[in-house]
């Protein structure tokens, strides 16, 4: 077990003295956005939550499928605290976490503050919430407790988990131990399912079933509900790779070697069972752990696994959770393999066609996020395999190489160059233009990779002030959804609040501190850099303060810091690492001449001149001093990975 860090202590400091002169237009636009983020959760809770902090909901649970969409409407709110958000953002965040806890608690679906039993895919989305709050304040001692009695829920010796045949034994999974069935989700499963009806049969080898419309008969929908129960219902699979998350984050606190080596073990067992299947991630293991049990030998069939009903959406999405996961317990570029290989394996099968021309089980993400270029011939690459083979052709969903991508930058070997070299590849197939901005906002408030990514790559200057215009017109979209609603709270959808949560983080994610948008279906978020304010003791920027990332590489970032304000200087203490796992090594930083402001009788600003000088830093963090209107820039040259990484104390 490791000694904790103290937290950001006061290391080696800088000033920066360059004048801000006409302030840039993405600092502005960064600080709108905070604004503009600010009033935007307050409206939410105001409208949408009680007093306790629960959702305005009193209507039947029988028709909510388990707690993931209670906790999402929060998701990003703790991420935002930690970008510079309110200072009292973080405590809302806390509220909320325990109103919808206590409110879910008396409707049935958790014990003891966690989920009775549901599918890691859901699950997943449910605990970014959590996770996020536990890295924001690692000094609450409720949720430390919490974050390792979660846990414990999946260690050897637990119900869960079967150390003999290392799986977890149910698809349905959480403080009640494995919930064997499907429980009363589909004991018929019938064509009034429309919203399901896309993905199609979610088991083919049933005589007298062989498309959707024989669905119709109640025999038939009957058989295949029972069929589900007992097949899709039991075993291990693919999705529950995500609950390495909670291990992890346990481990983050206090190094306890219980929860890395049950992570690593587990992850393990899965990477076996992939190298015995021809490179290829099964998605089910039976309660005798072998692979295909249930499914007549098949590697592919198990719950939100590769034929039913996402495939690569949800198998891929685990898979590259648990490689961030194996790869922030050891440093091991090698670790990323288990994410990689799904990936290489449908890249492999890719065609061109267009997004128009082509039947796919989730269309209207694509049409959105290609906008008019939806038409036009790109790379697909099949998402899904059944006893016919591979189908259900889409375009690469890009937040799953950035991230094996983005947790590699800091490698050494020929491992890392793979990363970069796939996203060149897709890059190079794809039919649209990488560079443009769409403005639309999915269930993960992703896909905006790649006019990122060429941005960083200085193929797109404009990228920042168009992703942050884009940011705000979407958050005025929530707020004007938001002002028209008038739907009777007791009985609205399942998704009607994570719909309307006016929160944006993936624009500041991205720009802040050089990493893509959480991966949503459980990620934690070791991002590139982080951020603490010195004078308010408190992670995120301080007030006034706008950042951006413009470079990144194998040894290094590079950032931008301006102090927008008139009146008061503000200290940031820059960090490599969210978790405080790199050390930077010096820093090339500008500096300003003396000329400014010039002389008073002079109707002209004279000429702002800048030149570099270099700093050694030697450390995780570097103090940066801003007066007011100034600023610096920093090419931070880094070291990966020479400290564990832990939640960083303030």
């Amino acid at each position: 077990m490791r000694t904790v860090s103290p937290g950001p202590a006061n290391g080696p400091s800088v000033t920066a003295t360059v004048p801000l002169g006409v302030p840039p237009v993405w600092a502005v636009l960064e600080r709108r956005l905070f604004d503009a983020l600010d009033e935007a959760w307050r409206a939410f809770a105001a409208r949408y939550c009680g007093p306790d902090g629960r959702l305005v909901y009193h209507g039947p649970a029988a028709d909510r499928d388990g707690a993931d969409d209670f906790y999402e409407a929060f998701f990003n709110w703790p991420t935002l605290y930690q970008l510079g958000g309110a200072d009292d953002l973080l405590d809302a965040s806390k509220h909320h976490w325990e109103g919808v806890t206590a409110q879910l608690t008396e409707l049935g679906y958790l014990v003891d503050e966690f989920e009775r039993g549901y599918d890691w895919f859901h699950q997943g989305e449910s605990l970014l919430l959590f996770y996020g709050i536990c890295a924001a304040d690692p000094r609450d001692e409720q949720f430390r407790e919490r974050a390792r009695r979660f846990a414990d829920l999946y260690l050897p010796g637990s119900a869960n988990y079967d150390a003999e045949h290392d799986i977890i034994r149910a698809p349905h999974n959480g403080a009640g131990g494995p919930r064997y069935g499907l429980q009363w989700e589909w004991a018929s499963y019938h064509t009034d399912l429309i919203s399901m009806r896309p993905y199609g049969l979610p088991l083919r080898d049933l005589p007298g079933i062989a498309e959707w419309a024989d669905l119709g008969d109640p025999s038939n929908a009957a058989r295949m509900g029972a069929a589900m129960n007992e097949r899709l219902g039991r075993g291990d699979v693919a999705v529950n790779l995500a609950a390495t998350s909670l291990a992890v984050n346990a481990w983050l606190y206090d190094g306890d070697d219980r929860y890395r080596d049950w992570a690593l073990r587990y992850i393990g067992a899965w990477e076996r069972r992939a190298a015995a299947n021809g490179g290829i991630l099964p998605d089910n293991v039976g309660l005798s752990g072998e692979v295909g049990e249930l499914h007549g030998g098949r590697w592919y069939g198990g719950t939100y696994g590769w034929q039913w009903p996402h495939g690569l959406y949800s198998v891929g999405a685990a898979a590259a959770i648990a490689a961030v996961n194996a790869h922030l317990l050891t440093g091991d570029e090698a670790a990323l393999a288990i994410g990689r290989d799904p990936l290489e394996i449908v890249y492999d099968k890719a065609i061109q066609a267009g997004v128009t021309e082509t039947e796919m089980s989730t269309s209207d993400r694509w049409l959105a996020e290609l906008g008019d270029e939806a038409g036009k011939p790109t790379m697909l690459v099949p998402n899904r395999h059944d006893d016919g083979g591979w189908f259900d052709f889409q375009p690469p969903q890009l937040g799953l190489p950035v991230w094996l991508w983005h947790t590699s930058l800091g490698g050494q070997t020929a491992l890392r160059g793979q990363d970069a070299e796939r996203l060149d590849r897709l890059r190079a197939a794809s039919g649209y233009d990488w560079a443009t901005v769409r403005p639309f906002r999915n269930k993960e408030e992703a896909g905006h990779e790649a006019p990122w990514l060429e941005f960083l790559r200085g193929a797109n200057p404009g990228f920042p002030e168009a992703m942050l215009s884009t940011a705000l017109g979407q958050v005025q979209r929530r707020m004007a959804l938001i002002d028209a609603d008038h739907e009777d709270l007791s009985a609205i959808h399942v998704h009607h609040w994570q719909r309307l949560n006016p929160v944006l983080t993936e624009a500041l994610l991205q720009l802040v501190t050089g990493t893509p948008q959480v991966l949503y279906n459980g990620g934690l978020l070791p991002t590139r850099l982080a951020y603490f304010d010195a004078d308010r003791h408190r992670p995120g920027l301080p007030r006034d303060v706008a950042a951006l990332v413009d470079s990144v590489r194998p040894d290094g970032t590079r950032v931008e810091l301006v102090n927008l304000g008139l009146t008061h200087t503000r200290r940031v203490v820059l960090q490599a690492g969210a978790f405080g796992e790199h050390r930077i090594d010096r820093a090339v930083i500008t500096r300003g001449d003396e000329d400014y402001p010039g002389d008073p009788r002079s109707y002209t600003t004279p000429p702002i001149t800048e030149s570099e000088r270099e700093v050694t830093v030697d450390g995780p963090r570097l103090v940066v001093e801003l007066p007011p209107g100034r600023r610096i820039r920093l090419d931070l040259h880094t070291t990966a990975r020479v400290r564990t990484p832990s939640h960083q104390y303030y």
